[in-house]
């Protein structure tokens, strides 16, 4: 009965549709307002709706606390205890917690996992109170962070994301900052576990595990989570995702909240199965075939035929060939021994006038010079140098023999 609630749930509300599904009928229709997905194998991004927004981002504020706080730890194995201000504010705010009790004694470690595995904000503040006396102070390394990064759309005003107009971010700058935190092995780590037992025996179960336990989503993809969800933030999730050969990055915000469904993770699911059922890699350019061929001057070498260096794949759908790709090459045509090894055109590759791939063709200098082509290309100019220069000797010559007459004629005058 628990499940056929959630079933007629899914019924009855109209899922909110998103710019792709009228490019593709087969895109699935979204509940979330705000979303980007990245192909983290090839870094590029697939799709994007409302990415640069500025929206309240709940508890995936705690991706950038982690990441701060894991930053400023020399030690996380060192036990602290649960102080008073660890859990000031949280009972009357309705916020998501690991568990801890005041005067707790824990680590490091087991509070980075409870900030990110059950969002817990008593893991988040007693770190923020450890690490910078407080929480304002710590807030102000999260935006000194923000701005490293380059993020124009995001402010943190809290570390546990409780609800604040002066606490928001975009969906493109949450996944810059995932970006940057996962390529710290120990946040990796953590953002990739579904359970942890603490040093004082306090069971851990990520919100991922909890979602798709609870309400039997068919996950086949996801291995990394962090969730978010406030009254104004709906239902938030930042997600990496891999199949056999791929390996994405995906972040919404917005999803509806009201019915507690985690219709953010249907999102995610769907969107994984979508580019994993209907996407493949196609190599625009291999390195053992010929992508162009050039006409050649004084080369031993009839045409000089150009190989890429490394092989070119895009991240594509599945029934896009190579035969509906144009390749339009613009440059020199004719090359010989002497040109330089730089640069010598561009080749850009389209799928019905919208440009995939711009590659720079650069001159390998493999041609063999030839010298009879040389001469013989040049011959006309050669015989006018000749030419010249057997008129000059004449010249040279003949003024010298005037000069030799001069001075007779000027001796036999005296």
């Amino acid at each position: 009965m628990k499940h056929l609630k959630y079933l007629l749930l899914l019924l009855i509300i109209i899922p909110i549709p998103i710019k792709a599904k009228e490019i593709d009928p087969d895109f699935p229709d979204l509940y979330s307002e705000n979303a980007i997905l990245y192909n983290m194998t090839t870094d590029e991004v697939l799709y994007e709706e409302n990415p640069d927004e500025q929206v309240a981002i709940a508890s995936l504020t705690k991706i950038m606390t982690t990441i701060i706080a894991i930053e400023n730890i020399d030690d996380i194995q060192k036990t602290v205890t649960i102080p008073e201000q660890g859990l000031a504010g949280l009972k009357e705010a309705n916020a998501s917690v690991a568990g801890f009790k005041l005067n707790d004694k824990v680590s490091y470690e087991d509070l980075l996992y409870g900030a990110l595995l059950p969002s817990g904000g008593d893991a988040t503040q007693t770190l923020a109170y450890y690490i910078a006396g407080s929480n304002e102070n710590f807030v102000k390394l999260m935006n000194e962070k923000a701005s490293e990064l380059n993020l124009k759309n995001t402010h943190f005003s809290d570390p546990t994301g409780l609800d604040d107009h002066n606490n928001y971010s975009t969906v493109r700058d949450v996944s810059t900052i995932l970006k940057y935190a996962l390529e710290n092995e120990t946040f990796k780590e953590i953002f990739t576990t579904q359970e942890y037992t603490t040093s004082n025996n306090l069971n851990l179960k990520s919100t991922l595990y909890y979602n798709t336990h609870n309400y039997n989503l068919n996950n086949l993809y996801i291995y990394g989570s962090k969730t978010g969800f406030t009254d104004i933030a709906g239902f938030c999730l930042a997600t990496i995702a891999k199949n056999d050969d791929t390996e994405f990055l995906l972040v919404t915000t917005g999803a509806p909240y009201e019915t507690r469904y985690p219709y953010h993770f249907v999102d995610a699911i769907n969107i994984y199965n979508y580019y994993t059922d209907n996407y493949h890699y196609l190599n625009l350019l291999d390195t053992n075939e010929n992508i162009i061929s050039l006409d050649t001057k004084y080369s031993k070498e009839e045409k000089y035929n150009y190989k890429p260096n490394e092989t070119t794949s895009i991240y594509i759908k599945n029934n896009i060939t190579k035969e509906n790709l144009t390749y339009n090459y613009e440059g020199i045509k004719t090359v010989t021994p002497f040109t330089k090894q730089e640069q010598i055109g561009t080749l850009t590759i389209t799928l019905d006038n919208e440009t995939l791939k711009t590659v720079p063709i650069i001159y390998n200098g493999t041609l063999t010079l030839s010298l009879l082509s040389l001469i013989m290309d040049n011959l006309i100019y050669l015989i006018g140098a000749i030419i010249l220069i057997t008129i000059i000797i004449i010249l040279i010559i003949k003024k010298k023999k005037n000069k030799k007459r001069r001075k007779k004629r000027k001796y036999s005058k005296r």
